[in-house]
């Protein structure tokens, strides 16, 4: 088993009376991809800020790289690569210049840093641009240069903020066949994404924040499978009488009711179950609008765990994984 690379125990963060980060404790293990997932507001951004050492740990521990971020940062910061949400190149600078600076920026000696400039810029497929200043790159381009840029001092950890925010899909994909061979070289990859079937696809481990605490934690199968084998996305003439028969069947783990309907979450298989509530509907007179069955997704999981839109009573029949650092 591979050792743990990043180590959060009880880690707690103010911004005067609030509380963003409420005893947050994880782990991440070296050579995975890990995915910190959470809403606006949840905690996450704060997170990620005192594991780059752009915040101070105010109270609990957490070690990178084998290194306290509290009393050792500057080896932490040399330990990572960060990759931020928003673009931070240099517009006058070329793609070169840029990985140049960034370099020096790092004390690398001369001829490693002329040599890693080479290669990263091969690595990113960018050697027809290697002169071209950089406000003149596509969004692509600029996304690759930046990830590019993070690896420069081969860092044990990375990490991504939205990388392939605003790109588009054929981009995404490409940009996520360059993080995943970053990933099979031994990088450790830190991630935030509102793209959830990038998370999904991609992740080891998933952790959800919300409020300031971890309140999910698992690879994406498991926490798929937590909801139930199968969902029922389902509209009616009736939706209050449907949800009170529903709860009487056995298979029936969860019923939901939203704006578009009711979600049925089932522990059978739903093509023997969906047949059998359709029949008990038609009994009843109850007519049936629209009906959709389908696996849970980690857009699910998401809006459950995180309560988004349909936070209520039902929320706790749901099994709940606890995070890997046992909080």
């Amino acid at each position: 088993m591979s050792a743990n690379i990043i180590e959060v125990k009880n880690l707690e963060y103010k911004y005067g009376d609030f509380k963003a980060v409420d005893g947050v404790s994880f782990f991440v293990r070296e050579g995975e991809i890990f995915s910190f997932l959470g809403p606006n507001g949840a905690g996450k951004s704060t997170v990620i800020n005192i594991l780059t050492t752009l915040l101070p740990v105010q109270k609990g521990t957490a070690f990178v790289a084998g290194y306290d971020l509290a009393r050792e940062p500057q080896e932490v910061r040399k330990s990572i690569g960060i990759v931020f949400q928003d673009e931070t190149l240099d517009r006058d600078l070329t793609v070169w210049e840029s990985l140049e600076l960034h370099g020096r920026i790092y004390s690398m000696p001369k001829d490693e840093r002329r040599q890693r400039i080479d290669e990263i810029i091969k690595l990113v497929e960018l050697e027809d641009k290697r002169d071209v200043r950089t406000r003149n790159l596509s969004g692509g381009m600029k996304r690759r240069l930046e990830i590019g840029r993070g690896l420069m001092t081969r860092p044990k950890v990375l990490f991504l903020d939205e990388p392939t925010i605003g790109l588009d899909t054929q981009t995404r994909r490409r940009m996520w066949d360059y993080i995943k061979m970053v990933n099979e070289s031994g990088t450790t990859i830190f991630l935030t994404t509102h793209y959830m079937d990038e998370a999904d696809l991609v992740s080891n481990w998933i952790d959800i924040v919300d409020h300031g605490k971890i309140i999910a934690s698992g690879n994406p199968t498991d926490l798929k499978d937590a909801l139930g084998r199968d969902m029922i996305y389902l509209q009616t003439s009736d939706d209050e009488a449907t949800k009170n028969m529903l709860q009487g069947f056995k298979a029936v783990m969860d019923v939901k009711a939203t704006t578009q309907g009711l979600v049925v979450t089932i522990n059978t298989d739903g093509t023997h179950c969906l047949p059998l509530i359709m029949n008990r509907l038609k009994e009843k007179g109850i007519e049936i609008v629209s009906v959709n069955l389908k696996k849970p997704t980690l857009d699910d999981v998401f809006v459950h765990h995180t309560g988004r839109d349909i936070r209520n009573a039902g929320a706790e029949k749901l099994h709940r994984i606890q995070p890997r650092g046992g909080k």
